[in-house]
């Protein structure tokens, strides 16, 4: 394949923060990382900021130099080969296009994309393969020009209240999946202030089944928000926000990080379950024996309390969560 794609992948760099936060060693961060120690440490050097590593600020910075470098070419071989590292990353085609176009570096489609991986495909490629939704969806898109018109009666993360930013009160969370290899997916949720985190996992990522997996799951805690990816599994939130009572907003495509919570979880999420894990082989036991790792696990940035211990749910809606004294 090449050394190019042996570099860190995004969700590697978000581990490599959390283990960081956890004030693991980069020794063992490359042990556990299946990594060199070189590799870390050239990692941490070239992509820490203000002393600091963040594994969201890391990929931006690297994906920046990698459209600099690329900024005098036309769909040239390299630039071919960075977007297909990307799609191998599990990013959109349009998430692809919305990095070029933070650097201001619209260099290809999202449409072109597409058709660059109908091209592999036909020849017998494996592109398809990393897209959240295989071929007989993505074949529909071509000529398509609006996206988010696919989440009806969106309400944009503009919209939330500033004072979700500031982490300050209990009962503002974030939600996303983690896709495999086949149909099934993880729903995960994640409290901003404590960082507890719930996983379900669903026998496919379809809006019905997500959003009764999300009721079900947050209903013990009584969330005041909810702030969701823009996949189109979301598309029944006016359900989510009836039945639980809460806000619902949405970041901004091509915002991950607006989510750093979730995004960081999920890289946790990914230790146990790598990619191209096939979740229908994946039991409800193992599920909860890994949100319960997690949910247990000291953070820093509590005084190395565990969220579980931080964090308790309550059942009337005018208490809503609380933090534990």
């Amino acid at each position: 394949m090449g050394h190019h794609y042996e570099q860190l992948t995004q969700e590697e760099r978000y581990q490599i923060a959390a283990f960081k936060g956890l004030g693991i060693s980069q020794a063992e961060i490359a042990r556990r990382l299946h990594r060199s120690a070189s590799t870390i440490s050239r990692e941490l050097k070239r992509n820490r900021k203000d002393s600091k590593y963040d594994g969201a600020k890391a990929q931006r910075l690297t994906d920046k130099r990698r459209r600099e470098a690329a900024k005098h070419h036309k769909r040239v071989p390299a630039l071919i080969e960075w977007v297909e590292a990307r799609l191998r990353e599990q990013l959109s085609p349009e998430q692809i296009v919305g990095t070029l176009k933070l650097v201001r570096r619209p260099l290809v489609s999202h449409e072109w994309i597409y058709r660059h991986i109908e091209r592999d495909y036909r020849a017998g490629g494996e592109l398809h393969l990393h897209l959240r939704h295989r071929r007989k969806r993505y074949r529909k898109r071509y000529g398509s020009a609006a996206r988010t018109s696919r989440i009806p009666n969106r309400v944009g993360i503009e919209s939330r209240p500033a004072v979700v930013d500031e982490r300050s009160r209990p009962g503002d969370w974030e939600g996303d999946t983690v896709v495999g290899k086949t149909a099934s997916a993880l729903v995960t949720l994640v409290e901003r202030t404590s960082g507890l985190v719930v996983i379900r996992k669903v026998p496919h990522a379809r809006a019905g089944v997500t959003a009764e997996a999300i009721i079900s799951a947050l209903g013990p805690w009584n969330p005041r928000t909810l702030t969701l990816d823009n996949g189109p599994e979301f598309a029944q939130h006016d359900s989510i926000k009836e039945q639980l009572n809460c806000d619902v907003y949405f970041a901004r495509p091509y915002h991950s990080w607006e989510r750093g919570s979730n995004e960081n979880t999920n890289g946790l999420i990914r230790q146990y379950f790598p990619k191209g894990t096939d979740f229908e082989q994946v039991t409800d036991a193992q599920v909860q024996e890994v949100e319960d790792k997690l949910n247990m696990r000291p953070r820093k940035r509590l005084a190395f309390r565990a969220p579980i211990e931080v964090l308790r749910p309550c059942k009337r809606r005018k208490v809503g969560v609380a933090l534990i004294a």
